[in-house]
């Protein structure tokens, strides 16, 4: 055989082989060629397990969410001859709602006609309302007792939870509904521009795990509201399909905000637009007559209970573990009394929540109590 026939003959081979046939006398009769599909039908998802140990726990924070059981306060008054505009008290929702009761304050303030406008607050709700007005035309200064990343905001899980003890269904408002699904669905749009810059926002896969069938829980944290069409549906998982030593488990796809970037982000484009910030506590009502601003936008969160004497306002605290980032670890899970999410800064280990406790104090033995619930979680995950 020569070169030629010899070349001839080895690229018949390859596009035989390509083509999934074997040449005869080349391979044996019963050889097989894998299904493409193999790895999908062997059964369940690959999820790394978590690092989890105390020694890699490099902080605890406590964080205080603003809760109001009849819903955020989203509303006008007069207070001599200035207008304030609430927008404060959202419950475990602030991050998820920000722009959405920002649009709604926005439209407030527009209607006063007046175009120099004071923010009181600069946690992500104060941000958002203000780069809201921004993009409206209006020359917005921020008045704020602390900078992010010293700001109540800053000690979130960073999930998009819209619903998450955002008011009392009891309690709330008849239309207090409709509301909800109107900044609900205003935020998830804003968040879509948000996609691919530098996973300031991003998807990632949510994991719900439970022994026995989850009962739904606002007072625990869990969503009061569904608005289908938004995120995907949960999807119930068979025991083939996940690695959990548990009978009850789904999966979905949902929005996480990396916050440190986040809030960097829009405090940035804040002054980029021609935005002030005036580091200043507001105490009383005196100081915020004294403002040269005619119209000013409560977005004080708890602050707003002292100033504003709104006594239905209360803390809801809740206990973060910060855990060194596992870059294989991009995931979020829940389970009964504890949870964590992957973010660039750290994933994030929770699961309490105390109405009514200003303590900011963390406690050593709720951060024993939630590793160990992880730690057998993990230990129990087959592969």
């Amino acid at each position: 055989m020569n070169r030629r026939d010899f070349a001839r003959t080895l690229g018949l081979g390859g596009l035989a082989a390509a083509a999934g046939t074997a040449i005869p006398g080349c391979a044996p009769q019963s050889q097989t060629f894998a299904d493409k599909h193999y790895y999908i039908n062997r059964g369940y998802h690959q999820i790394p397990k978590l690092r989890l140990s105390t020694d890699r726990i490099v902080k605890e924070t406590v964080g205080l969410r603003p809760y109001r059981p009849s819903g955020p306060r989203i509303e006008a008054e007069s207070l001599d001859k200035k207008t304030i505009v609430h927008n404060y008290g959202h419950g475990g929702s602030g991050w998820s709602l920000s722009w959405g009761t920002g649009n709604m304050a926005r439209q407030l303030v527009l209607a006063t006609g007046q175009r120099k406008i004071a923010v009181l607050g600069c946690g992500t709700v104060g941000i958002a309302t203000a780069r809201l007005l921004q993009e409206s035309g209006c020359d917005v200064t921020i008045y704020a007792k602390d900078l992010p990343p010293n700001v109540t905001s800053n000690l979130a899980t960073g999930t998009w939870s819209p619903a998450s003890r955002v008011c009392d269904p009891n309690v709330a408002r008849p239309d207090f509904r409709k509301v909800w699904e109107e900044a609900t669905r205003f935020s998830f749009r804003r968040f879509q521009f948000l996609l691919g810059m530098n996973d300031i926002a991003c998807w990632v896969e949510e994991y719900n795990v439970h022994t026995e069938p989850p009962q739904s829980n606002p007072a625990m944290g869990s969503e009061l509201y569904e608005l289908p069409g938004l995120v995907p549906e949960r999807v119930a998982l068979t025991r083939k399909e996940h690695p959990f030593k548990a009978g009850f488990v789904t999966r979905r796809s949902n929005m996480m905000f990396n916050i440190p970037s986040y809030l960097h982000h829009h405090l940035n484009d804040f002054m980029v637009f021609g935005g002030k910030v005036k580091v200043q506590e507001i105490k009383r009502l005196e100081d915020i007559d004294a403002l040269p601003e005619q119209v000013v936008v409560n977005c004080l969160g708890l602050g707003a209970k002292a100033v504003f004497n709104d006594a239905e306002l209360t803390p809801v605290s809740g206990q973060l573990s910060c855990l060194i980032p596992q870059t294989d670890v991009q995931y979020k899970l829940n389970t009964k009394g504890a949870n964590f999410i992957a973010r660039k800064d750290g994933i994030f280990l929770g699961g309490n929540g105390i109405v009514g406790n200003w303590d900011t104090t963390p406690s050593k033995e709720q951060t024993e109590k939630v590793v160990g619930v992880l730690q057998k979680l993990m230990a129990e995950m087959r592969g």
